[in-house]
């Protein structure tokens, strides 16, 4: 999943203290699970934005909506009828988000509430690890499902460096050697085999370098 944290709240009353009222958006998906920007974390920052600014002497009027999803057209049409009445809107969404309601209400300004970070899977509660930095060429079925390009310190396409002791990288000891945990997982796989062949050096065109990416299923393309 996606996920992201909550800019500090001087950088958002910064963002929203020219205006009077302003229409808070939550997201339902990515930043609902990671506690970044749920209904929950609409309300609370609502509540925030209200009384910091009320402290300054500026009284500012906030209405709040959570989607389902911010990043499809269907659930961001669901805002027309509250646009009229609001100066500006701030999103507690991903950047997709963000950038599918700036492109919707062109007449409005629109705000990030997060910082959009990784795509991590969740290792415990309240924490989650990036694993993919949608490259656009997966390579887990070589490498056992251990990503080296979001896992591997230095990206490497081919075994470990140099750095790697005892199965820890060399910037932390904390930090597992993403090719350690391939050739421990090739290994429980009876894959060895996968670990001697050599991976191309990367085309990262397909990592987006050169411009916005799309997709299209001819099979579901309206």
């Amino acid at each position: 999943m996606i996920t992201a944290e909550r800019k500090p709240l001087e950088e958002l009353i910064e963002y929203v203290r020219p205006f009077k009222r302003i229409l808070l958006v939550g997201c339902n998906e990515c930043v609902t699970v990671c506690a970044a920007g749920g209904r929950k974390e609409v309300g609370l920052l609502a509540s925030g934005l209200k009384m910091a600014l009320l402290q300054s002497g500026n009284a500012i009027e906030i209405r709040e909506h959570t989607l389902e999803r911010q990043c499809d057209r269907e659930y961001v049409d669901e805002l027309l009828p509250m646009i009229d009445g609001v100066d500006a809107i701030m999103s507690m969404a991903c950047g997709c988000g963000v950038q599918e309601l700036a492109g919707r209400y062109k007449d409005k300004p629109v705000f990030p509430a997060v910082n959009t970070e990784f795509m991590g899977a969740s290792e415990r509660q309240g924490v989650w690890a990036e694993r993919c930095q949608g490259c656009g060429n997966c390579l887990l079925g070589l490498t056992g499902g251990v990503c080296p390009i979001a896992r591997c310190s230095k990206r490497l396409m081919n075994g470990p460096c140099g750095g790697s002791v005892t199965g820890k990288c060399e910037i932390s000891k904390d930090v597992d050697c993403a090719w350690q945990l391939i050739w421990d997982r090739l290994k429980e796989l009876g894959q060895e085999e996968n670990y001697l062949k050599i991976i191309p050096a990367k085309d990262w065109r397909t990592a987006g370098g050169g411009g916005p990416r799309k997709i299209i299923r001819e099979d579901l393309a309206a």
